[in-house]
């Protein structure tokens, strides 16, 4: 649902903002569980004298590029979050302003 500047009301601007801040802390998440997960599949192969660990971080990896580019490409431009949702609710009330 793409939201006309115009038209969109406070709760509006604000349940987007929220959305966008949640969709960036999901990749947070994601990238987080990578490099956990990834830097345990490393020890465990340099452990056992074998180099597969670099295939699992490789695919894992371009997923994760996917999922950033579609969150932080797509969306344009207190704890994290809370700073996520200020950004975009202070980008989103230029914008409506700026009509």
């Amino acid at each position: 649902m793409k939201l006309h500047q115009h038209t969109a009301t406070e709760p509006d601007l604000d349940r987007l903002a929220r959305r966008r801040a949640g969709a960036r802390m999901g990749w947070y998440a994601h990238a987080l569980v990578f490099l956990a997960v990834n830097t345990a599949l490393m020890g465990i192969s340099l452990a056992s004298g074998r180099h597969w660990a670099i295939y699992p971080a490789l695919g894992w990896g371009l997923g994760l590029l996917m999922h950033g580019v579609g969150v932080w490409l797509a969306l344009g431009g207190g704890g994290l979050q809370a700073r996520l949702v200020a950004q975009e609710r202070e980008r989103l009330m230029r914008e409506r302003q700026g009509l």
